[in-house]
């Protein structure tokens, strides 16, 4: 009630609640409270035995039930509901004896709730009884009296879903043979419920007034009043028949109440209709009852018959019919002729006001119980009746419903046909009625409905026909009394009328089309009502699923599956049609049809015409014809010579008629329509005499030049009805038709692909649809036409779709494409057999070319290639299906594959058009794969068809260009010591994909399809050796594109192809077993060697196992000699999967044939040769024990060398020199580094010198034949001897104490004085020469291979022997230098190879360089001296040389990078040249920073102040932030130490490797991080310079980036320099705390203490460092803060460390006290930037400045005086 906050009356500590008030009264009286009625009525059902002692009612209700009748007493709805359900569910869930105890209680509460006012509390209460019920069953008798009648009410309910539920609950209660016998049982209380409902009860007692609002209180009055009046009806209804006696007296009183009987002039209509309803039972089950109370019965029923509401009106009517056939004198109680008949009359000339299919139904029972008094007279009577009707007909509400109108026709029929039998006394009197029925009343409503269209589909003339049959029965049959002359003269004057009807609407020249058509209609209804069938208000709907291999075919042209009834049954019943209807319909007829003629001669009336149509259509006699004739004779004499001339040839008057007139309308051109002209021919031919007449009369017409849609129209009205195709069958078989249908296909074809503009579309469609038609109709499995002529079509379709390929100008063939894929598909599904026929496999193949291929090439649009393929799919389809019932071969399939197998292998095709090609081969297949049975058996063909043989694919493999070995033959996994075979083209700018790639995915596509399928045919075995062939050719292709080092774009897109049509090796091991694809391929590896063997090392890996036909191989010596090619190879691919006993035989067996090798023999395969290069290859990885053989093979090459020096390659010229020995020297080269990584046991002395002197003598070698580089055994043999001089640099550069004591004496000093030397004055010219000659050494090319390890036996180069190069000078004019020559020649010849594009060159230089820029700036120092004193602010280049690149870099970096945001992560393309031209942009600035870092103070100064003024580090900044990603997480390889700390690319070391051995994507960026991350180091002034002036959203970006990833950084790094530094200063010590970011120094001299706190912040370096004082004593204040202002200055200003900045500071304190003064513009002794002391000095005042300070002051203040005395300054 009240708000909950507010003041409580003292003592009441709780919120009222209506729930605990419940609870409270249960404790206290012990019983559930339950409301009793408000009403008076007081009968004793509502009083169950309210209060019982309050131990029974507990023992005997549970809790939880009792808590829940509590809650139904609630007046909150929603709590009703749940608890109504609640309890329902409780009953359900509960044992029988606990829900037993609630039915004391329960007919209360159920009384009161089943008339709740919410329907579903109504619903749910019956829903919870109903489970009561099944719980309790017997136990609910003694309770039974007490709830009948409200049940009974119950299920009357408004509501059906709750009258459903209380009728169930009663079924459940009773079986329905109990259920009158329990009513019976409690009929006297359901009476008393009912009668205190109908009688006593009034809204205010049924509903509280205090609680429930007006509406609702008359709202359940109402329905409550309605629900009990068809209760009494539902009693009387159910009661036994015995029963009934016993109720009338309480009836009586019931009925003697006058308010009983106002109920049927209640304002609510459920009211009304229910008393209504009641009434009809009181008549049908007590009519003695309702006699004696007859006098308030009829007057209650029959005035109340106006009565237009839809709920009353069927129970009035019901109720009416009930009292005028109960009681006999009801007339007596009512005035009929002013109450009743008035009332009846209104609501019919208001056309039944929408209710005519309830009201007019019961017009004839009505008026046949209207007795003979009342209807007088009876003309005027049958006249006002008649014309209501037709006058409610009229009204727009019944013409606007089919149902209402045909109701009122149906009702006025019947009545009319019993008035015309009502007998009538006098017989002028009956004659009048006649006359006056049929001619004032069926004419005017026949003409009524012809005029209005929305009635002439009603039942009228079925009526009228079934009429007039009646009426020529009683006529023939003769009778005494003279009824059949009255039913004579009836029909004449009936036909009488209907003529003058007609030619009133027939004859005048604007006649409505549609009334004529409902004219003909009639007539044809009246000549046979059964021929049309009767037109059903109801559409009967059915659903049928087509059976796919019997498919319903209707074809386009829309022919009907079902005609009508037969033609030839309608003529069977005319015949039989009676005279009496025969003669006088053709007479009336004639006279229409004469009338016509006439207009369309004269008139030329349209209408007219397509009446005459529909007349000949049904009435095509001969008689009808002569009329025409004869009216249509007065033409002029020519004309006549004409007629005279056909008359002699044809007799028939129909075949005259079609001469004279109809070809004549058939030629006119103006006509759009001449449907039914089409019609009036079949009306002709029908009344021919022979076929033959026929076919001459149709031949004629087809040699006549008629429009093409007259044919399709006679061809497509054949087709829908067999009687008219029997009339053209000869004529559609024969030659004319035939050969006129050829022409025309050739026309078509012609026009729709000249590239002129096509003629009229609807025209041209018209005649595709009749081609289509002729080629696609079959009835009876035979084609329309003659076979010969359908060939020949399908002949002419496939010529112009062929053409259609070789017309580029997509636009004009694309509606001609379209048509014939139209006809050709229709053709092809609907035509049995039509795929024999040559033609037609050759039109399949067509369009199948024209799918297969790319739309670029056949210029078609996508909706026409999605229709051809529609097109072909249903061809295959159909010959998959011909296929399987004829054992035939299909010429379509083989030519089909000839041409996939072409297209395949020419080397044509990019990706699209492979896909586009596969794709539909794939279509193909699936197709195939459907012919059960033949499946294997076609699609194996079809396989077999398109694989190359073997000299094909010898040729595909030839084509595949051998640009893929110098990967392979550079790492060392195949060696080869002859010169590559095969087509040496270069990939880098090819469109079109290899044949062998095409024809292996294609393959492999068909393959995977047929092992998806489970369609394995023929001999396994044999089978199984081709799939495993072209699989095995697919991963051919795959390795092939694998081991090029740099695959064009288009093979990347092959690859993507393959993947997503998944074509992959993968798919391919889940659908079979792979164990003799492994083996094919090991034998092709055997047999071939090169890239087979890399092929089954990519199979041994994938399936991780190798098999033991591969061991077999080496398992005995015999195994694998003699070596081939392909042996060797296939034996250096398998060993890295071997285990460690096989690797060691292997070994062994090398060994043992290498001791017995002659000279011969060294270079040979099966030689020395073959088996170093097996030894290398086991030896690559390190699994096997055998160091002490290693030496020994060491001894036999050394022994080769003593023997046969020739052999070795030393310092010659390679020109002349053999693949052979090239290839030898390459593996005796390799296996030394082997040996010094491998060998435990040491080495002597001359085994030391022959590998030192050898290595020197190949690098000789290597040196002098630059030239030869581009042929691929010199260059591998170039890379693998600098990757000997790596080798050993790294040996001796890395050797330990403990080796180094194992080799001989004076090794390491000749090594370093002399061997090294030598390596290096070779390689440095070398890396200069070769890149000299090639500008750009692309990363695909060869050359870069070399650079790779040149450039990586130069990065072992020492300072010193830079230094001290052999480079020749190369200097350059102008260029400003303080470097030694040597020095700035290096410089000059190394700095430009930054700028290399390769990434190898780079690198290397970056190293070389990296070791001198420490040394370069001390020659800088001299000129220090000169600078400082200047007066404006001096700058200094770094090395020039390096500044020259970077600005050649920078501007190039512009062009690529200034369309990127800053911010924005510009993602690089390993190894492009953009890759190069950053990576060496980057690798400048670390040279830069390394020089600036090695500079001293001062010279940083100056240049910083050189990079500010060139903007170069402003630069940089910009490109640093596109170029560092976003997120710089590092993903490598790290440390192993677990750190919980992300790592990032600042916290990673970066290792830049020339051989790459990183992740190449992700080095730009790294690099990008690492030169920010020393820039901010080494340079923080000028970041934070930078920082400051940039624009917002930068500034916002940097300082972001910087605080999240760099600060951290860097700060820990500079703490912990702090705490590690070793510098010492007097009297200063220096602390850090790490966790705080905090550096203290404390300085002391004499008694002066003084404490600094430096404080670094969070995105250091780019905030300020903030300097706080600690403890101070001796100092004042302002000298105080002029130092700490200093130290600031210091730490922000310069370009250092903290370290630094405070030994800066401490010196100028040191000055202060050694006496020298401070600078009196910056208040400092040793300047903030430049560090230099105050020393121009003013003449007048004496006072010291620094030189910077008082530029300053002079350039900003324009004036030239003393800052302290104004003097002007000297």
């Amino acid at each position: 009630m009240g708000g909950k906050n507010k003041q409580r009356t003292k003592g009441n500590l709780r919120p009222s609640s209506s729930g605990r008030a419940a609870e409270l009264l249960a404790k206290e009286r012990g019983t559930v409270p339950g409301f009793i009625g408000f009403g008076t009525s007081q009968s004793d059902l509502g009083y169950v035995p309210a209060v019982q002692g309050a131990e029974e009612i507990d023992s005997l209700v549970d809790a939880d039930f009792r808590m829940v009748l509590r809650k139904l007493s609630k007046r909150d709805i929603t709590t009703k509901l749940k608890a109504m359900q609640e309890f329902g569910t409780m009953c359900k869930e509960r044992e029988a004896e606990v829900v037993k105890g609630v039915l004391p209680y329960w007919p209360r509460i159920y009384c009161k709730i089943s008339l709740d006012h919410d329907r579903r509390v109504r619903e749910a209460t019956q829903q919870s009884f109903e489970q009561l019920i099944l719980k309790v069953k017997k136990h609910l008798a003694p309770y039974l009296k007490s709830i009948m009648g409200y049940w009974l009410i119950a299920q009357c309910d408004t509501y059906s879903p709750a009258a459903s539920a209380a009728k169930v609950a009663f079924e459940k209660a009773f079986p329905s043979s109990k259920q009158p016998e329990a009513l019976a049982f409690c009929k006297d209380e359901i009476l008393n419920v009912l009668q205190d409902h109908l009688l006593k009860e009034t809204p205010d007692t049924l509903s509280d007034p205090q609680t429930v609002p007006e509406e609702e209180r008359e709202a359940k009055f109402f329905r409550i009043l309605t629900c009990s009046l068809l209760a009494l009806k539902k009693l009387l209804s159910m009661l036994p028949k015995k029963e009934m006696h016993s109720l009338e007296e309480k009836l009586m009183s019931l009925l003697s109440q006058n308010k009983f009987w106002k109920y049927s002039k209640h304002s609510i209509p459920q009211v009304r209709s229910a008393f209504f309803e009641l009434a009809s039972a009181f008549c049908q089950y007590l009519p003695e009852l309702v006699k004696t109370e007859a006098s308030r019965v009829c007057p209650a029923v029959l005035l109340s018959i106006d009565d237009s509401d839809a709920v009353v009106c069927p129970a009035l009517w019901e109720a009416v019919l009930y009292a005028i056939a109960t009681i006999e004198d009801c007339w007596s109680h009512v005035n009929a002729k002013k109450g009743v008949l008035p009332k009846l009359w209104t609501v019919l000339r208001e056309g039944g006001r929408g209710l005519a299919t309830v009201i007019y139904p019961n017009l004839l029972p009505f008026i046949s119980k209207v007795p003979p008094g009342i209807a007088e007279p009876k003309l005027e009577y049958f006249r006002t009746f008649f014309s209501s009707i037709i006058q409610g007909l009229s009204s727009e509400r019944a013409i606007a419903s089919p149902s209402e109108s045909s109701a009122i026709i149906t009702a006025f029929m019947e009545c009319l046909r019993f008035a015309i039998l009502h007998k009538v006394d006098e017989e002028d009197d009956q004659r009048q009625i006649h006359q006056m029925l049929i001619y004032d009343q069926l004419i005017p409503l026949t003409n009524a409905v012809l005029k209005e269209p929305r009635l002439q589909n009603g039942p009228l003339f079925y009526q009228i026909a079934e009429m007039l049959s009646s009426w020529e029965a009683k006529a023939e049959l003769s009778n005494d009394d003279g009824t059949d002359e009255v039913f004579q003269k009836l029909l004449s004057n009936f036909w009488d009328h209907l003529l003058k009807m007609c030619i009133l609407h027939v004859d005048t020249l604007d006649a409505d089309e549609k009334s004529l058509f409902a004219i003909s209609g009639m007539l044809e209804i009246l000549q046979n009502p059964k021929s049309a069938t009767k037109p059903n208000n109801r559409k009967s709907l059915k659903i049928r699923f087509t059976d796919e291999d019997e498919s319903e075919r209707n074809t386009e042209n829309g022919k009907l599956t079902e005609v009508r009834n037969s033609d030839s049954e309608i003529q069977a019943d005319l015949q039989h049609s009676s005279p009496l209807r025969k003669e006088p319909l053709e007479n009336l007829v004639c006279n229409l049809a004469e009338l016509s003629i006439v207009y369309v001669n004269e008139q030329k009336s349209e209408q007219h015409l397509k009446f005459l149509s529909a007349l000949l259509n049904a009435f095509s006699s001969n008689r009808v014809f002569q009329v025409l004739l004869e009216q249509g004779n007065d033409a002029s004499s020519a004309q006549a010579e004409s007629q005279d001339e056909i008359k002699a040839y044809h007799e028939s008057p129909s075949v005259q008629f079609l001469y004279m007139n109809l070809i004549t309308w058939l030629k006119e051109d103006w006509r759009k329509d001449t449907h039914f002209l089409v019609d009036i021919l079949y009306s002709v031919l029908s009344s021919c005499s022979s076929n033959d007449e026929r076919k001459i009369v149709l031949d004629d017409l087809a040699k006549m030049d008629l429009k093409w849609s007259i044919f399709l129209q006679i061809i497509q009205k054949a087709c829908s009805s067999t009687t008219k195709l029997s009339l053209v069958s000869d004529w559609l078989k024969g030659d004319t038709l035939g050969e006129r249908l050829v022409m025309l296909a050739d026309d078509l074809c012609h026009l729709g692909l000249k590239p002129t503009a096509a003629s009229s579309e609807s025209s041209s469609s018209e005649r595709w649809t009749l081609l289509s038609l002729v080629l696609s109709q079959d009835i009876k499995n035979e084609s329309l036409i003659d076979e010969i002529f359908v060939e020949r079509i399908v002949d002419k379709l496939q010529a112009a779709l062929s053409k259609a390929k070789d017309l580029s100008e997509a636009g004009n063939t694309e509606p001609s494409v379209s048509f014939i894929c139209d006809v050709a598909s229709s053709f092809f599904s609907s035509v049995k057999g039509c795929l024999l026929m040559p033609s037609s496999e050759d039109l399949l193949l067509t369009i199948f070319q024209l799918c297969a291929q790319r739309q670029d090439a056949t210029h078609l649009t996508d909706l026409l290639v999605c229709k051809l393929k529609h097109t072909w799919m249903s061809g295959v389809n159909s010959l998959v299906r011909q296929l399987r019932s004829m054992q035939k071969q299909s010429t379509f399939l083989h030519k089909s594959a000839l041409w996939v197998k072409n297209q395949i292998q020419s080397s044509s095709l990019d990706v699209k058009s492979l896909q586009v090609l596969i794709s539909a081969v794939s279509d193909l297949f699936s197709k195939l794969m459907e012919a059960d049975g033949q499946s294997g058996y076609l699609v194996g063909a079809y396989v077999e068809h398109v694989t190359p043989n073997k000299t094909e694919w010898g040729k595909l493999h030839e084509s595949l260009s051998t640009e893929w070995m110098h990967k392979p033959l550079l790492e060392g996994r195949l060696s080869m010591n002859c010169e590559p075979l095969g087509s040496c083209v270069r990939l880098c700018g090819i469109t079109k994909l290899p044949g062998h790639l095409c024809t292996s995915a294609l393959l492999s596509k068909m393959v995977l399809l047929e092992l998806e399928n489970g369609i394995v045919h023929g001999n396994d075995d044999a089978e199984r050796k081709k799939i495993d062939n072209i699989i095995a050719e697919l991963l051919y292709s795959l390795q092939w594109i694998e081991e090029l080092e740099n695959p064009p774009y288009l093979l990347v897109e092959y690859l993507h192809m393959l993947e997503e049509m998944h074509i992959t090796y993968e798919k391919f091991s889940t659908l079979s077993n792979t164990t003799s694809l492994q083996q094919t391929i090991f034998d092709r590896s055997e047999e071939h060697g090169r890239l087979w063997s890399l092929t089954m090392a990519k199979v041994i890996h994938a399936e991780n196992a190798v098999s033991c036909e591969m061991k077999k191989l080496f398992k005995t010596t015999e195994g694998f000699l003699p070596l081939t090619e392909g042996r060797l190879h296939t034996l250096q691919c398998l060993s890295p999967f071997l285990i460690e006993e096989e690797k060691k035989e292997l070994v062994f067996h090398c060994v043992a044939k290498l001791m017995t090798c002659t000279q011969t023999d060294l270079s040979s395969t099966d030689g020395a040769f073959g088996c170093l290069s097996i030894l290398n290859s086991c030896l690559n990885d390190r699994s096997i024990d055998c160091d002490h053989l290693l030496p020994g093979i060491l001894k036999i090459i050394i022994s080769w060398k003593n023997d046969n020096e020739d052999s070795f390659l030393f310092s010659c010229n390679l020109k002349e020199a053999s693949a052979q020995l090239l290839g030898f020297n390459i593996e005796m080269i390799r296996y030394l580094p082997l040996l010094l990584k491998y060998s435990a046991a040491p080495l002597a002395d001359n085994e030391w010198d022959f590998i030192m002197c050898s290595m020197l003598a190949w690098l000789e070698t290597t040196s002098e034949n630059h030239s030869l580089y581009h042929v691929p055994l010199v260059q591998i043999f170039a890379c693998v001897s600098c990757d000997l001089a790596s080798a050993l640099s790294a040996y001796f550069e890395a050797a330990a104490p403990e080796t180094t004591e194992n080799l001989p004496v004076n090794l390491i000093s000749e090594w370093k004085e002399f061997f090294s030397e030598g390596i290096h004055n070779l390689l440095l010219p070398l890396l200069v020469k070769v890149t000299g000659e090639t500008k750009n050494a692309s990363e695909g090319s060869f050359q870069n291979s070399v650079l790779t390890s040149l450039g990586e036996a130069l990065t072992y180069i020492s300072k010193d022997q830079l230094l001290n190069h052999k480079l020749p000078a190369k200097f350059i004019a102008g260029q400003k230098t303080n470097l030694p020559d040597k020095l700035q020649t290096l410089l000059n010849t190394l700095s430009p190879l930054l700028l290399f594009r390769a990434r190898p060159v780079q690198i290397s230089v970056y190293h070389m360089l990296y070791k001198l820029m420490p040394e370069l700036p001390k020659f800088d120092d001299e000129d220090l001296k000169s600078y400082g004193d200047e007066e404006e602010e001096s700058a200094l280049s770094p090395p020039a040389a390096l500044m020259s690149v970077l600005a050649t870099q920078e501007l190039l970096l512009e062009n690529i990078l200034e369309c990127i945001p800053v911010g924005e992560f510009a993602v690089i393309q390993p190894l492009s040249d953009e890759f190069c031209l950053v990576l060496g942009y980057l690798l400048t600035w670390k040279l830069t920073l390394a020089f600036f870092k090695a500079a001293s103070s001062q010279l940083r100064v100056l240049y910083s102040q050189y990079l500010r003024r060139t903007k170069s580090l402003n630069k940089l900044l910009y490109h640093l932030f596109r170029l560092m990603p976003e997120n710089p997480v590092f993903s490598g390889p790290t440390s192993e130490v677990p750190n919980k700390d992300t790592k990032t690319f600042f916290t990673e070391e970066l290792h830049l490797d020339v051989k790459g051995t990183g992740v190449l994507s992700s080095q730009i960026p790294h690099l990008a991080c690492s030169v920010y991350h020393i820039t901010l180091k080494d340079l923080p002034a000028m970041v934070r310079l930078w920082w400051n002036s940039c624009e917002k959203r930068v500034f916002n970006v940097v300082d972001k980036f910087t605080s999240k990833y760099v600060s951290s950084v860097l700060s820990s790094q500079e703490i912990s320099s702090v705490q590690t530094s070793t510098q010492l200063f007097n009297g200063m010590t220096v602390k850090a705390r790490s966790a705080a970011r905090e550096v203290i120094a404390t300085y002391s001299v004499d008694d002066i203490f003084i404490e600094l706190i430096i404080q670094l912040p969070s995105n250091y370096p780019l905030g300020s460092i903030t300097v706080e004082s600690g403890k101070r004593v001796g100092v004042a204040v302002q000298q105080w803060r002029n130092w700490m202002l200093q130290l600031s200055t210091y730490l922000t200003h310069q370009n250092g460390s903290i370290m630094e900045g405070l030994s800066l500071w401490k010196n100028n304190v040191d000055k202060r006290f050694e006496g020298v003064e401070d600078c009196m513009i910056c208040f400092s002794v040793i300047h903030g930037s430049n560090y230099s002391l105050p020393k121009k000095a003013c003449r007048t005042c004496k006072k010291k400045f620094h030189s910077a300070c008082l530029y300053k002051w002079f350039t900003s203040s324009n004036k030239s005086t003393c800052p302290l005395c104004r003097e002007t300054f000297f």
